[in-house]
């Protein structure tokens, strides 16, 4: 049996990858580190990716910056002939976009759920089915993975819109997965615990509730954007071909208490 080296399976050179949300925080994270891999990035996010695209040229990869508002259907087709008109084909894609809304279930407006459940939700499933016709037309097999929530597993408090929409992705992931298994493409989903990023910005700064969520971290700190970048790697490559449907929770032990 020839020897191979295990770490020539994660590996990403020769494949294009989109990462949505990739400004900045998680989003700019997981890019960096599949341009790191060997893989060229489609930056995408409604916020300026220049910052993201340079760090990913200096690593002597290729770049695209692409403005989207994904809350709106519209902008998914013409990302995606963006990307397979600079590229040609799109190997791998990260659903990071997100938004968050808080407020008390009583008092909780329309518009926040609407807003949280087109991005978080609606724009995955059509941005997933559109790459994943390209994958499915060029015959060799894709990586999708989602970027979910530690409550995709609880209810959390004041973001019913949130939750709704990282526990329908959680689920969307395992269906999707059995749909797309035939045509050899992974889909599997990241559930990142509590990260330091703006999204959680207001409850590092409420040093009650700061405390209440370190305490009760295991590996008591705030996860970093860069906690998710080996995962997100090993997801995107030939060393998770055999994984399909699955959430691997990145949370410091939060899941274990």
């Amino acid at each position: 049996m020839e020897s191979k080296n295990i770490l020539d399976l994660f590996k990403l050179d020769g494949k294009v990858a989109i990462v949505t949300g990739a400004a900045r925080g998680l989003g700019q994270a997981i890019a960096t580190a599949l341009a790191s891999a060997g893989a060229d990035v489609v930056a995408v996010d409604i916020l300026p990716t220049d910052e993201t695209r340079q760090i990913i040229l200096q690593m002597g990869r290729k770049a695209l910056s692409l403005s989207a508002n994904l809350m709106e259907k519209a902008s998914i087709a013409p990302l995606v002939e963006s990307a397979l008109k600079e590229f040609g084909h799109i190997d791998i894609l990260v659903n990071n976009a997100g938004i968050i809304r808080r407020a008390p279930l009583s008092e909780f407006s329309e518009k926040d759920w609407d807003d949280v459940i087109n991005l978080n939700q609606k724009a995955v499933f059509f941005l997933s089915q559109a790459v994943a016709k390209t994958m499915i037309k060029k015959g060799d097999g894709g990586k999708i993975i989602n970027i979910v929530s530690l409550l995709s597993f609880q209810g959390g408090i004041l973001v019913p819109s949130y939750t709704a929409s990282k526990s329908a992705v959680m689920g969307l992931t395992r269906a999707m997965a059995n749909e797309l298994a035939p045509h050899r493409i992974n889909v599997n989903a990241i559930a990142p615990g509590y990260m330091a990023t703006d999204n959680t910005a207001p409850l590092r700064a409420d040093a009650v509730r700061s405390k209440s969520i370190l305490d009760r971290i295991p590996a008591g700190r705030w996860g970093e954007p860069a906690d998710l970048q080996g995962v997100a790697v090993f997801l995107a490559s030939a060393a998770s071909d055999y994984m399909t449907g699955y959430t691997v929770a990145v949370d410091g032990g939060w899941l274990a208490r």
